[in-house]
């Protein structure tokens, strides 16, 4: 008989995921109503309400539109912002490892501090100052929230991956096939782009989906304090303006933690057994 490749709850975390990238491209093509269109006729009607799936908050807002448009902006800060610190943190980790003396001490040391602070505290103080107006009256525009958010939230990301991506150099720069290349006269940069990067490359992309699951629960931790994307336009936009109707309206919180969990959970599934594979193939070399 077969052996399996992947165990079941494998195949629903790549499914989820599937589903949610699938959502977050072609959400804005489905035949449902903007997130900010106001049915007023349905207010606080509950799930399975005809022509309303997931119900409708008290302000008027079709919860299912509001999931599928949260997944777009939510899946897009997370993709970003983890691509931009994987290519950054990569970048000086494995530079770092590879030359080693002072750069190497620097580098680590300026990781050593990032990873001092606490994640959400960190983007939380990062957003504070770089998405606000010096005139309280005047509204943030959403774009400048969104690039703020992600600027924030890589510089979070980057030292995560950079030092994911120093240990695993260290590890493969002492290989034998690293050593016969430096002894034959390769170049630094042949050496590093062919033999280092994709040995490296499997551990910063198993890592990856666990910063993605950072990176979402950061995103909606912002937005319930007030400083992430507002308006409902992302999950943790929509639990920042429903978090009032917890008491009456409790599925307008519930759809979008259960989306926003589900994304996480799976993420972080997908990324143990990418690191579980990777450990096996290295065990094996």
């Amino acid at each position: 008989m077969r052996k399996r490749k992947y165990t079941i709850p494998t195949y629903f975390a790549f499914g989820w995921l599937g589903l949610a990238a699938f959502l977050a491209v072609f959400g804005s093509f489905l035949p449902v109503d903007g997130y900010q269109v106001i049915h007023g006729d349905f207010i606080d009607s509950p799930p399975f309400t005809p022509g309303h799936w997931f119900g409708v908050d008290s302000n008027g807002y079709d919860i299912f539109s509001g999931v599928i448009n949260g997944a777009r902006l939510s899946i897009f800060i997370a993709v970003v912002t983890v691509g931009l610190g994987g290519v950054i943190g990569a970048l000086l980790g494995i530079t770092a490892a590879y030359y080693r003396g002072r750069y190497d001490s620097f580098v680590n040391t300026a990781f050593n501090v990032v990873l001092s602070v606490p994640n959400l505290v960190l983007a939380l103080a990062l957003v504070a100052v770089l998405a606000t107006n010096v005139d309280i009256n005047e509204a943030v525009p959403t774009w400048r929230r969104l690039a703020t958010l992600v600027i924030s939230l890589t510089i979070v990301i980057v030292p995560i991956l950079g030092r994911i991506a120093r240990a695993a150099t260290l590890a493969w720069s002492g290989r034998e096939f690293v050593i016969a290349a430096r002894s034959m006269g390769m170049r630094d940069r042949d050496i590093i782009s062919r033999h280092i990067l994709p040995n490296v490359l499997p551990a910063l992309i198993a890592v990856g989906f666990l910063a993605v699951g950072v990176v979402i629960i950061a995103e909606a931790s912002l937005s319930l304090l007030g400083v992430g994307i507002p308006d409902g336009a992302s999950w943790g936009g929509m639990l920042a303006r429903g978090r009032n109707d917890l008491e009456y309206n409790p599925h307008a919180l519930y759809f979008p933690i259960i989306a926003l969990a589900f994304t996480v959970i799976s993420s972080n599934h997908v990324g143990d057994v990418m690191r579980g594979r990777l450990d096996r193939r290295e065990g094996r070399l």
